[in-house]
């Protein structure tokens, strides 16, 4: 019998060309739902370069980032989805109309925590003498892709799979001092 741990990974591979030309095809999609965000903000790490691409390819100077940990390794990750610092100048938010960026809805905890902060709770104004709650108008959610066993369901998706993704960004191992040279 065959040792399933040494078989590969059934994997989804995204190449630097199909996430430009993704990335553009979503922000033709989000112009033509008929509604476009003051204020994109990233799901980081994974949601910061399809975020800024957006951010780009939509005209939207305002951009921030909110930083999650879940994972931990492939197919690692921690209970739940944790909120970590450096926080985000939630302030920006007020009023605005906020599209939520990563780059996939896996399980979907990550972006449903992210979502529930924005849309449904409010986030504190980060004054610590104050119980202000900053409210956005609307808050919407776009990742590259989605799986079907994800908790929530992203307004706007590039693509479905099933698969272990490869990001151009992540595939390659961090570059450390025992790092080989390429």
């Amino acid at each position: 019998m065959a040792d399933s741990s040494s078989s590969p990974i059934d994997r989804e591979v995204l190449t630097w060309q199909g996430f430009g030309d993704g990335m553009r095809e979503l922000a033709v999609t989000i112009r033509d739902s008929g509604w476009m965000p003051d204020l994109v903000v990233a799901v980081a790490r994974g949601g910061l370069l399809p975020a800024g691409a957006l951010s780009y390819a939509l005209g939207v100077k305002a951009c921030g980032t909110m930083n999650v940990e879940f994972y931990t390794d492939i197919a690692e990750t921690l209970p739940e989805p944790v909120l970590i610092p450096p926080l985000m100048d939630v302030s920006a938010l007020d009023g605005k109309r906020v599209l939520v960026v990563d780059d996939v809805a896996d399980s979907g905890k990550t972006l449903a925590l992210v979502m529930q902060m924005i849309r449904d709770q409010g986030i504190p104004s980060g004054d610590p003498a104050s119980s202000t709650m900053v409210r956005v108008a609307e808050a919407r959610s776009c990742c590259i892709y989605m799986k079907s066993r994800s908790v929530i369901t992203p307004d706007y998706v590039l693509k479905h799979t099933d698969k272990w993704i490869n990001f151009p960004w992540s595939t390659l191992p961090p570059v450390t001092s025992d790092c080989e040279q390429p």
